[in-house]
Formats: structure tokens, sequence, C-alpha cells
């Protein structure tokens, strides 16, 4: 199979898959998601949750643990992995959590694999499969995780101490309450790292029929705000000439 050359490597279409790539793998080395849980039990000290891709919790999470199995939600249970807590016989089964490395991997090796497609041929309906391909497995993934939160929320332990705990969902991203425990959830590092793969892999589809590389990106970036700015004008003339009001007839007519 004929190698790019080097030349061909530099374009936007080959390159950015490759670092998109290389974004995808070392995302899986920070936390996803983090969660800021303040209560009563710790007064002016915040503790702090960070879940990663894999089955793997950081943080205060022994402390918050105790917290959890108070009202009886616990952390899920990865079913082919062992994680580094101690599973509760309650918790809800995630088997696709122990799956999370492997799409990842997925993922970045099919940027590599597209960026030496032989010809642009190739490399066209390469970038337009890996776009549709890594846009249904990162809303999946999404999907997903929240209903597991649902589950989770919706499946608490009857015999745990605090018994009138209205099932709950924990959301992705905002602030919730349970019982006296506030927390906050958000992006980690990894999360953040995986939407600016996802931004590049959209980028390398959108270069597919250009051959620019990176060091045409100020040319190209000028000629996008040129085009929306053209199109908001379009737009603006086209709403004002809508709601322009009609010319008076005149009286004698």
């Amino acid at each position: 199979m004929r190698l790019p050359s080097r030349a061909e490597f530099l374009q936007l279409r080959r390159l950015l898959p490759v670092v998109a790539a290389a974004l995808l793998l070392v995302a899986l080395a920070f936390p996803m998601w983090t969660i800021e849980m303040h209560a009563a039990q710790y007064p002016g000290e915040p503790l702090y949750l960070h879940l990663y891709a894999y089955p793997h919790i950081g943080g205060d999470y022994v402390e918050i643990h105790r917290l959890n199995k108070y009202i009886g939600f616990y952390y899920p249970d990865p079913v082919y992995w062992t994680p580094n807590y101690e599973v509760h016989s309650r918790a809800v089964d995630v088997p696709e959590w122990s799956l999370g490395p492997v799409a990842f991997v997925a993922v970045a090796a099919a940027g590599a694999f597209v960026a030496v497609a032989p010809t642009v041929t190739k490399l066209e309906r390469g970038l337009r499969r890996q776009f549709v391909g890594s846009t249904v497995v990162f809303t999946a993934m999404l999907a997903d995780i929240q209903y597991r939160l649902y589950q989770a929320g919706h499946s608490l332990d009857p015999d745990a101490p605090v018994m009138g705990v209205d099932p709950f969902t924990p959301p992705l991203l905002g602030r919730y309450e349970v019982a006296n425990i506030t927390s906050y959830s958000g992006l980690g590092t990894g999360a953040y790292l995986t939407a600016l793969a996802i931004a590049l892999l959209v980028a390398a589809y959108a270069c597919r029929d250009t051959d620019a590389t990176i060091r045409e990106v100020p040319e190209l970036a000028r000629r996008a705000r040129g085009r929306v700015s053209r199109r908001i004008g379009e737009v603006t003339r086209s709403r004002r000439a809508t709601n322009r009001p009609p010319p008076e007839e005149d009286a004698d007519g």
C-alpha cells in the first residue's frame, strides 16, 4: 500500500485525524466527569469525585461512598473489570463501562487508519465514515451514561438508613440536591480533550474536498469569517424586507 508523502500528511484532512487520535488516547488518562459535593457532615470542606472512561474513580470516593450509602445510592458495578472501590451487592450493573477504553481506542485507530489512505477517494470516503461513526459512538455513550444515572437514582436501596428520599437523576452538568447534600457536576479534563478531538474530526471532514495545509489555516479562517458575515448580512436584509410595511395607497387611487 502506498503511504502518503510528507507533504500530503500536512494536509488538514490527514493531519487533523492523527492529532484527534492522539488526544483521544491521552484523554483516557484524565477524568471525564467530576462532581463537587457539599454536605453538612463536612462543613466548609467540599468533596470531589472524578470518574474516568474506564472503571476507576478518583478523589474523595471513600468519603462520598459513606454519604451515599445512607440514602442507598451506590457506585456502579462494571461487571467485567475490577474497579478500585468495593462494589455493593445492590449496585446497578454497568458492564459497558468496561468497554470505554475500547471505544476510545477504536475511534483513535480509525483516525490513524483514515490518515494513511492511499488515494484521495478513499480518504474522503474514510473521513465521511469516521465522522458518522464517531458521532454515533459518542452520542450513544452520552445517552447511555444519562440512562445509567437515571437507573441508579431510581434504584435506591429500600433498606438504606435514611428513608423517604425521592428518586432522582444526577445530571451530567449542573447542580442538584439530595437530602442534605448539594452537588455540582461538570466535565473533567478528559472530556474537554475528547471534545477537542471531536472538533478536529469535524474540521477534517469539512476539509475533505481540499488539500489545504496547516499553513493555510489563517486564510481559511478569514474566508470562513467572510462567508459567515455575508450570510448574516443576507439574513438581516431578508428579515428587514419581510418586516417592511407595505406602501400606503394613494387616497385618490
